[in-house]
């Protein structure tokens, strides 16, 4: 199975990553080559990437945002567990794990943010989840194309972090406050954050070793999934820090 890709970062990190295979490239007429684009041109040539100039509303028609490049690329590359903890190997292990998470958005910007701060891989539910689709390619820009991500059950992930001494977190409203530089965060960690609205699922949450919740000062309740999943990974990240 094919699939269209689009946006600059999206595909200009595909053709960094080299996890997928690029099939062709189609960049708008007259569109300016210079910056990411031309060092997306320079890895074509090298990768021997066709590149064809074609009118632009034949790549709106992929998608209204698309900057002027289109990428026909194979599937995502999904990957498991295994391999998520064999890239750890050596460093604390820290994994994101989202419970049914729909927005494509919002699972974009996990993961660009997982991969800015060094997380080893994501985990999502293998029904009633978001997947990696193009739009979220282009949410996460590019960064889901270096992110190890593994489609599983979450509880019996849970289950097998656990045995690898990872101390599992659910992020949720019903939870404590966490602290900065709380303990909690510390070591080998699984952050695992709930659902736009539902939040962590019970069975998923009685297998967290503990549920926190970010302290909040303002008039409203809560922050969505993406934002709020963002700061709790930042405050990990802080915490782990030697």
């Amino acid at each position: 199975m094919k699939e269209l890709i689009y946006s600059r970062n999206a595909v200009y990190e595909a053709l960094r990553a080299k996890r997928r295979q690029v099939f062709s490239i189609e960049i708008a007429e007259g569109v300016q080559e210079k910056g990411r684009l031309a060092d997306i041109l320079k890895m074509a040539q090298q990768q021997k990437i066709r590149v064809s100039r074609v009118p632009r509303p034949k790549l709106d028609k992929v998608h209204q945002n698309n900057q002027g490049i289109v990428a026909e690329v194979d599937q995502y590359p999904y990957s498991d567990v295994i391999e998520i903890l064999e890239r750890a190997k050596g460093e604390l292990p820290f994994v994101l794990m989202l419970d049914s998470l729909q927005d494509p958005q919002n699972f974009g910007t996990l993961i660009r943010t997982a991969e800015a701060l060094g997380v080893h891989g994501v985990v999502i539910p293998t029904a009633r989840s978001v997947e990696v689709t193009p739009a979220v390619v282009n949410a996460s820009s590019g960064a889901s194309e270096h992110m190890l991500i593994a489609q599983a059950n979450l509880s019996q992930t849970i289950d097998a972090l656990k045995d690898n001494d990872i101390w599992i977190v659910g992020l949720d409203q019903a939870g404590a406050e966490v602290e900065a530089g709380s303990r909690h965060l510390k070591g080998a960690l699984g952050l695992v954050v709930g659902s736009e609205g539902d939040g962590l699922h019970d069975l998923v949450r009685k297998k967290c070793d503990i549920v926190l919740k970010l302290p909040m000062k303002g008039k409203i309740e809560s922050l969505n999934a993406a934002v709020a999943g963002s700061v709790a990974l930042y405050l990990a990240y802080l915490s782990r820090k030697p």
